[in-house]
């Protein structure tokens, strides 16, 4: 009878006073609650709950959405006849024209479909597990040393990338590219890395040796309020260098007659790297490698603090190509 009575009272909560309970905890958490009771799970689904969970900004970053690549609408599609699913009681359009039916659709949306923004040169998306902000710099968003001479680079469309083009290395010894985003822009109290995200055409060369120098840093402001910052760090770009062990095998060749240079057995640098100075596998098919992290905290004083990443290999004197470079993602880091 005990357990009645308590039950009873539990379930006669108020809806909100359940809301802003769920709300001190996490989306996973607030999912899972979605089974104690229909009382939980009407809550937990609420559109309050689920402003709460989103960036106080959303609206002014959805705002700025940009179609992705592909969408072409056709010279018949100008006036389209509205769908059923999206009958305007039960859907929302943002004025970027997004449509979601609640806000934990949109939440999930953001975490599963990153959102192309500011003319389509980067991308916004949420952390699942905590709903903290991610932006990818796409490469046209990157300043890149000859990037405009298309001697040495190529922009192109590629497979797989979302943003509409990226940067093709097509032969230079002096490669440095760097970017940059205003803190104020990112979640408080947080951790972030930034990594490169990236791809090898097939026959790529002059990555294996001397390693690249990557760097992270934040800048401007008055007392920043960012800090933790990586600093600079050596990055092995060579996309098969984690799997050599003593020798390895690599195509060195060496300004215009590199065709005449046959393959050189050379000893690997030392084994003793952390993780992520090599290009690791990501869940889109691209690789990517960590070039540094910092600490966000977001205070009074981010007003004109940004961070700042480059990487750059300017000493082995040797020609590269075949690095496909779509972009540099800052995500927070696991754990976090």
């Amino acid at each position: 009878m005990e357990k009645h009575e308590n039950k009873s009272d539990f379930n006669s909560l108020p809806e909100g006073c359940i809301s802003s309970i769920l709300s001190l905890t996490s989306p996973r958490d607030a999912c899972r609650s979605c089974l104690v009771s229909s009382v939980f799970k009407s809550a937990a689904e609420s559109d309050a709950l689920w402003d709460e969970f989103l960036p106080s900004d959303y609206k002014d970053i959805i705002g700025r959405a940009s179609p992705p690549p592909s969408s072409s609408p056709s010279p018949s599609s100008s006036s389209p006849s509205p769908s059923p699913a999206a009958d305007s009681s039960t859907s929302t359009a943002t004025s970027s024209g997004i449509n979601f039916s609640s806000k934990k659709e949109l939440y999930y949306r953001l975490c599963n479909e990153p959102l192309l923004i500011d003319g389509g040169r980067k991308s916004f998306a949420l952390e699942k597990s905590s709903g903290k902000k991610c932006f990818m710099l796409g490469a046209k968003e990157l300043f890149i040393i000859w990037g405009d001479t298309p001697k040495y680079w190529r922009w192109t469309e590629f497979p797989g990338s979302r943003f509409a083009e990226v940067a093709e290395l097509l032969s230079v010894c002096w490669l440095e590219f760097n970017g940059k985003l205003q803190t104020r822009l990112l979640s408080h109290k947080t951790l972030y890395g930034a990594y490169l995200v990236l791809k090898f055409v097939e026959g790529a060369y002059g990555f294996d040796h001397p390693p690249a120098e990557a760097e992270v840093k934040v800048v401007g402001g008055a007392g920043n309020s960012s800090s933790g910052a990586s600093g600079e760090r050596p990055v092995y770009l060579d996309p098969d260098g984690s799997r050599r062990r003593q020798l390895q095998v690599a195509p060195h060749r060496i300004g215009l007659i590199r065709r005449r240079f046959g393959h050189i057995l050379r000893p690997a640098p030392s084994m003793s790297r952390w993780e992520g100075q090599f290009p690791q596998e990501r869940n889109d098919g691209w690789m990517e490698i960590e070039m540094g992290h910092f600490y966000n905290d977001g205070g009074e004083n981010s007003e004109g603090v940004e961070v700042q990443m480059s990487l750059r290999e300017i000493k082995g004197g040797h020609w590269k190509s075949g690095l496909i470079i779509q972009g540099i993602e800052i995500r927070p880091k696991a754990g976090n």
